[in-house]
């Protein structure tokens, strides 16, 4: 009976062990980041588990300080503090039957933001960008798929777009009072078993080809510590605007997957929900050196 109990809590250690250590294996395989997104609760169940386990001290202590250190890494990112930039993006998946534009609206118009990026417009959101056309009136958008897009607004004069269709991506140049650069909405496919590595290796090539600054804001599906977002700032030699702060709560799970990247990165403040079952985010970012 005892050894029957010890072989299944050596088991469990060892499945735990696995999905915590291949939570790290990104690059491997895209399933490594799907088990990213819950490396946070898989460390806290692993360092548990292991504790109870009847290996030998050191390993269950040497797991258990590999699973804390993991875990800070995560938790510190809520505390870092990062500077105000001058330039404002805000980003916001609006969700596709969104009924409350016209208080979007007014918490955008309050934020005033140079950039505002939009995932899941739909023909019954589509209101919020005709009621910003005179404040933002460089407007572009792409299709994702026959009934929803993703869109950029911009208060600045713009010299050219991106759009492709069916990757969710649309950008343009931006001219800004400091400089001309490229700004992106982006909505990620999920991730795996879903496209989202192949959907990534179709757009990182249109990002390395551009000349100036690159700032990327969108919908992501997918945390900042995935492989994944590291190819995306390795890219366009961008930073999270931060700090860390859940977008998204699916199934009673707080997930950080609305982003902003920008070259000197910046602050990031979530805004209400405003009829999305994301929260927005206003980011303050650095495109330019000083």
């Amino acid at each position: 009976m005892v050894r029957a109990r010890q072989a299944m809590v050596s088991i469990v250690a060892a499945l735990l062990g696995a999905a915590f250590f291949g939570g790290f294996a990104g690059a491997v395989h895209p399933l490594g980041d799907s088990l990213a997104v819950f490396r946070l609760p898989i460390a806290v169940a692993f360092a548990l588990w292991v504790i109870w386990s009847p290996w030998t001290a050191w390993i269950r202590w040497s797991i258990a300080v590999l699973c804390l250190a993991a875990m800070a890494q995560i938790v510190a990112q809520k505390y870092v503090s990062h500077p105000d930039g001058p330039i404002t993006i805000y980003q916001k998946n609006l969700l596709f039957q969104n009924d409350q534009v016209d208080a979007l609206a007014a918490d955008i118009r309050a934020m005033r933001p140079d950039i505002i990026t939009l995932q899941e417009l739909t023909s019954r959101n589509a209101a919020l960008v005709r009621d910003l056309r005179a404040e933002y009136p460089y407007q572009a958008s792409c299709a994702l798929v026959e009934w929803a897009r993703v869109a950029i607004l911009s208060r600045w004069p713009v010299e050219g777009e991106i759009c492709i269709e069916g990757d969710a991506l649309v950008g343009v140049q931006v001219v800004a009072p400091q400089g001309t650069f490229w700004a992106f909405s982006l909505h990620l496919s999920w991730p795996w078993p879903f496209g989202q590595a192949d959907h990534l290796e179709r757009l990182l090539p249109v990002f390395q080809d551009l000349d100036g600054p690159v700032v990327i804001a969108g919908d992501f599906n997918m945390v900042p510590w995935s492989f994944a977002l590291r190819s995306v700032e390795r890219s366009i030699g961008a930073t999270r605007a931060g700090p860390l702060f859940p977008t998204l709560v699916k199934k009673g799970a707080p997930l950080p997957i609305d982003h902003v990247y920008a070259p000197g990165g910046g602050q990031a403040s979530p805004r209400p929900l405003l009829g999305s079952d994301h929260s927005g985010v206003l980011a303050k970012v650095f495109v330019f050196e000083p």
